[in-house]
């Protein structure tokens, strides 16, 4: 989410690092799940055999919270400026993309639901597939999550690590990408590292609040926003504003290559006893990654790169230069779900909108997925890291006269925001 929140990163993301590799008939090579797009060649894969569309039942009978996903990417397609980033490929336009959404948003409002939802789709959508990792469809999926931290807007005895408001020169172009600070004659150089930002002190007097422990502010950082607890009992929202343009280094994978923690220990909550006990590494590992992110103030829930609301399950992170933003997307793994008092690890598929990027969501065969807010939020997002397939479904282009016989969505005013 704005992450970079934001989705970058990520949470299993930026903690953790590939440890099964693309499913090819022979693994011979370290599976390589940033493998960039060959020259030409486009991140999705139109399906044209039947055969190869997924068993989307199970996806029709779970639509919580769908439908007002499907609302928060009519909102960012109303907004002029989404007109920029289409068309995608070589068929998918943007009023494709905006009768696409319109389309399933009718379905659901008919009261549509299972095998009935499931036959109406695959009749009135075509299937798009990610060419993965592998130009095989293998995906990788992490998870993110917004949490809570106890804070305060001023700094306290307890409450002394501070969260930093964006610096007035560091510049972003009008896509949110980071062009440096600004020297007075006009050129740009690259901002400081995350290990300069914080030993120089020139970050101070943009203080925006101040949490109990170093990598609180950290895992902030990584997730791209965070809800802070005041002691009068307010909530707070804080959002990715912008980073310092640098880009993001796993700390997990460093603290494997010193041996100081194996893979299978590796999760957040090792991370946080490991850093409770060695606060004197702290900055050792921290500073190994030399992405900063700066934050401001939200209103309402966390948003993700479009500067819309991203909703647990319902919102995917991505490579928004290779793949279609606001679409919707269908993404098969294995996901934790809660059973009874317990987590447990399933198969899943199902519907999500592309709301959201990361720092190192910079692949085709990267796809983060949004877990929620607060600590069983955390724990979920902490488990998720599988292989899977991602598609996206587009209308056809046949049925998009009568989609868009009724109307489109009146342009709303923006909110400049870029992606982590």
């Amino acid at each position: 989410m704005n992450r970079n929140v934001v989705a970058g990163l990520l949470l299993a993301a930026v903690f953790l690092i590939p440890f099964t590799g693309c499913k090819k008939k022979l693994r011979v090579e370290k599976p390589d799940y940033y493998r960039q797009l060959p020259p030409g060649q486009t991140a999705l894969r139109k399906i044209t055999d039947p055969a190869m569309i997924p068993d989307i039942t199970y996806a029709c009978y779970e639509i919580l919270d769908l439908r007002q996903s499907i609302d928060y990417s009519l909102h960012y397609l109303a907004k002029p400026s989404s007109k920029k980033y289409y068309p995608f490929g070589e068929d998918i336009s943007h009023e494709r993309a905006v009768a696409s959404l319109k389309t399933l948003a009718k379905l659901l409002d008919s009261g549509l639901a299972g095998r009935p939802l499931a036959a109406a789709i695959k009749e009135q959508f075509e299937f798009y597939q990610s060419i993965g990792c592998d130009d095989m469809g293998t995906v990788l999926f992490t998870g993110y999550y917004t949490p809570i931290f106890d804070g305060s807007l001023k700094p306290t005895g307890v409450y002394r690590y501070p969260l930093y408001k964006q610096p007035k020169d560091l510049v972003k172009d009008e896509d949110g990408e980071i062009l440096g600070r600004k020297n007075p004659d006009g050129s740009f150089t690259k901002y400081p590292d995350r290990k300069e930002l914080e030993a120089s002190g020139q970050l101070r007097g943009l203080e925006l609040a101040y949490l109990s422990d170093p990598f609180e502010v950290y895992i902030a950082q990584v997730q791209g926003s965070a809800k802070i607890r005041t002691s009068d009992g307010k909530l707070l929202t804080i959002g990715y504003t912008a980073s310092n343009g640098h880009d993001y280094k796993s700390i997990g994978e460093e603290m494997i290559k010193d041996g100081v923690l194996t893979r299978e220990q590796l999760s957040l909550q090792k991370l946080i006893e490991y850093f409770k006990a060695n606060p004197q590494m702290m900055d050792d590992y921290t500073h190994r990654n030399p992405r900063f992110v700066f934050f401001q103030f939200d209103q309402g829930e966390p948003k993700g790169s479009l500067n819309e609301p991203v909703t647990a399950m319902r919102s995917i992170a991505t490579d928004k230069s290779i793949y279609p933003r606001a679409c919707i997307g269908l993404f098969q793994t294995r996901l934790p779900r809660m059973t009874g008092m317990e987590i447990t690890d399933r198969p899943y598929i199902g519907f999500a909108l592309d709301q959201d990027t990361g720092g190192a969501i910079r692949a085709p065969g990267r796809t983060d997925v949004y877990m929620g807010v607060g600590d069983q939020a955390s724990k979920m997002a902490g488990r998720v890291y599988q292989e899977g397939k991602l598609y996206y479904i587009f209308v056809k282009p046949e049925l998009m006269a009568s989609e868009a016989a009724t109307g489109t969505m009146e342009p709303q005013p923006e909110t400049q925001k870029s992606a982590y």
